[in-house]
């Protein structure tokens, strides 16, 4: 399955009030973004070809018994049975000669859109007969980008890298080389999944030139364990939304209470065994199997280990598998789990495995810091999780030591993401509350300080 699979269809004649004919109509054209066989990404383009500007829209269509919308952006949405309306919002009705809109959408199933209408009058494609299974080889000139792209071919992170693999102490890409990949964490899906839509991921990937999304499932706090049908599709979904922005994909098990990893053991290797055989031929997935073990020893942690990377490696052999450290992932400087002596004495059996270390800056100084630069000459590490502020992704931002932390990971080319994309209370959160309600997460408006400053250094050019 090739993400980013754009299929355009171009819809029939339309004539609204205003315009001189067909040929110079307004004009409605779906397309297909990306499609993972249960569900797909779904993209309308609403073009004004006449000389007379349009102040509202209005795009039904129907789906086929079976096909569900899911989340959608930059429209709203009123649904009766399988019949589909689509209305602008309040700052993108408005639609001059010449200029289009987007918005998008996610369905769950096989089923494709039809019966559109615009306005009420049957969508357009001029007076050129309507492609049936390719787009159009150019696209109207727009004033605006598109809301959802299919992914880059030659200069996304994925594209420059491909399969990575461990090599040494490194992330490095398929030549071998060491690299760094910098990005960001979801906050838990079950609370903020509307902060991570395929519009905020479009900002993360384009805007921010993020190369990473870490998907952040919870398995309790009414997640996974609740309804794992239901947060494992979500996962598939982020999965496929990464893939076709050229991102890469951690799929982060997040467990923190019980801190002990072997109490989800079975419930982990269900989740990771469907994950890594439905995403096996993909090069852009990364598995973070434990979040933050606590209470436990290291040895507990890797007896779950070495229970759960067979699961992946039976079914994705080449992927990096990311394994929590003692005491919240603070390499046991938390507690008495064990510190980096006892791992790099008794490390996880196998290979592409990285262990994980979290810090909150304004909390973990230079304690942590030192045995962080001291475990990077001997482990290969992967920062998973940190913020600004205190251990609870709140307070004060400590930017000065963070920023200590930024500049060890660059020199060793240790990689990252950042708690947390989502519109939170607490500081940590990078948007202001009421962001991804909004479904405005471009610019820099919304962002909070902490969110301007990672921002800022996410897009700082790679160096791959």
């Amino acid at each position: 399955m090739a993400a980013g699979l754009a299929a355009a269809l171009a819809l029939a004649p339309l004539a609204l009030t205003g315009t001189a004919g067909a040929a110079a109509a307004p004009t409605a054209s779906f397309t297909k973004v990306n499609d993972w066989g249960s569900g797909w990404e779904g993209s309308y383009r609403i073009t004004n070809s006449g000389s007379t500007t349009i102040s509202s829209w209005r795009l039904e269509f129907d789906l086929p018994a079976g096909t569900t919308v899911g989340s959608y952006w930059d429209a709203l949405l009123t649904s009766s049975g399988q019949h589909h309306t689509f209305t602008n919002r309040s700052w993108n009705g408005t639609v001059a000669p010449g200029a289009s809109v987007t918005f998008g959408f996610v369905a769950s199933g096989t089923g494709a859109p039809t019966g559109c209408t615009l306005n009420g009058q049957p969508c357009t494609g001029g007076t050129t007969p309507p492609p049936t299974t390719t787009p159009p080889a150019t696209v109207p000139p727009t004033t605006a980008p598109p809301t959802t792209t299919p992914p880059p071919t030659g200069l996304s992170p994925v594209a420059a890298n491909g399969q990575l693999r461990v090599c040494g102490r490194q992330l490095c890409n398929r030549d071998g080389r060491a690299i760094q990949l910098r990005g960001m964490s979801t906050h838990g899906i079950q609370w903020y999944a509307n902060c991570a839509t395929p519009a905020s991921l479009d900002v993360l990937a384009r805007e921010w030139n993020a190369d990473v999304l870490r998907i952040s499932m919870y398995v309790q706090e009414d997640g996974y364990e609740t309804d794992p049908r239901r947060f494992t599709d979500l996962v598939h979904n982020y999965i496929e939304l990464a893939t076709a922005r050229g991102m890469y994909a951690i799929v982060d098990w997040h467990m923190l209470s019980p801190g002990d990893p072997n109490v989800n053991l079975t419930r982990a290797r269900t989740f990771f065994a469907e994950i890594a055989d439905r995403h096996k031929d993909k090069v852009n997935v990364l598995y973070e199997i434990a979040n933050e073990p606590n209470g436990v020893p290291w040895s507990a942690i890797k007896s779950y280990a070495e229970q759960v990377v067979p699961v992946i490696r039976s079914r994705d052999p080449e992927a990096v598998v990311l394994v929590g450290t003692p005491d919240w992932s603070s390499l046991g400087v938390s507690g008495s789990g064990g510190g980096v002596d006892t791992i790099a004495a008794n490390p996880v059996a196998g290979g592409n495995l990285m262990y994980v270390f979290h810090f909150y800056a304004a909390s973990h100084g230079d304690a942590y810091y030192d045995t962080f630069a001291r475990a990077a000459d001997r482990l290969p590490l992967f920062v998973t999780e940190f913020g600004t502020q205190d251990y609870s992704g709140d307070g004060p931002n400590d930017f000065a030591m963070t920023q200590r932390y930024l500049d060890l990971m660059a020199s060793k080319k240790i990689s990252w993401t950042n708690w947390n994309f989502s519109d939170d209370f607490r500081s940590g959160a990078v948007f202001t509350t009421g962001t991804c309600g909004s479904g405005q997460f471009g610019g820099t408006a919304r962002l909070k300080p902490a969110g301007t400053w990672i921002r800022d250094r996410i897009r700082t050019p790679d160096t791959f």
